[in-house]
């Protein structure tokens, strides 16, 4: 690290259990970030702000006006461009030492997965059943860590699935076909705009904690999060048996 990095990251630095090996790990890694939305926003600029060195940003969308409540990695003056462009500009303000990789189209399987075969962790941040199974299947096949949050109305939760633990589950193991098919959105349900900064938020501490080998990470568990109480519970998660994506590779329990 030159010294304009050492004054940049001093605070990291600083850390216990992070300090300056972490700090050029996360230098020297890639993240890629699956939407940039409600939960994308906050992932993609703490992950800049912390020198990830490389950023994959995937995002066919583009802005709207009904975003702006709580996609704060955009501005009014984005509305209409590629979500992929509007980030780029902010985060290059942000910290222009990062390499940034812009896909503003909806990936196939072959195509993550080429991606997926040079990345350090996947984040999801996308909202349907159908990207998640994707990209849970995909996560297993190529032992790429995936941080995994989702928040509706005044709820959220966010886990860790981590294939090259031997005995962790997979979102599959969580979720089954009949219940994709009563998937519900914050377009049609609402959600609360903080929220999701906060998941956003733990999602990055969740993807620099993989990065870094720091500290334990929610592998095997999921917080759950009521801020209407203002009440939050861990549930473990265990591997489910029978399931068709974790299992079939040869995992023993």
């Amino acid at each position: 690290m030159n010294d304009q990095q050492l004054l940049r990251y001093g605070r990291h630095i600083l850390l216990p259990h992070l300090e300056y090996e972490g700090q050029q790990r996360l230098l020297a890694s890639r993240v890629m970030v699956i939407g940039l939305g409600g939960l994308g926003s906050p992932v993609a600029l703490y992950l800049a702000a912390s020198g990830v060195g490389e950023l994959v940003l995937v995002d066919d969308d583009t802005v709207a006006l009904s975003n702006l409540q709580r996609q704060i990695l955009h501005q009014t003056n984005s509305v209409g461009e590629l979500k992929t462009v509007s980030a780029a500009a902010r985060l290059s303000d942000l910290n222009p030492e990062i390499k940034l990789q812009l896909i503003p189209e909806r990936l196939n399987a072959a195509r993550l997965r080429a991606q997926l075969a040079k990345t350090d962790v996947m984040v999801d941040c996308t909202d349907s059943f159908a990207s998640r199974f994707l990209l849970n299947q995909l996560s297993q096949e190529t032992k790429t860590p995936l941080v995994s949050a989702a928040a509706i109305r005044w709820e959220a939760h966010i886990t860790v699935f981590d294939p090259r633990e031997a005995t962790a589950g997979c979102y599959r193991c969580l979720y089954n076909d009949e219940q994709a098919d009563t998937e519900q959105r914050c377009a049609e349900s609402g959600v609360l705009s903080p929220l999701l900064g906060v998941m956003g938020s733990l999602q990055a501490v969740e993807t620099i904690k993989l990065l870094t080998a720091s500290g334990q990470t929610l592998t095997g568990r999921m917080l759950v999060v009521d801020a209407l109480t203002m009440q939050l519970r861990e549930i473990r998660l265990s591997p489910d048996p029978a399931c068709p994506v974790c299992q079939s590779s040869g995992k023993k329990l």
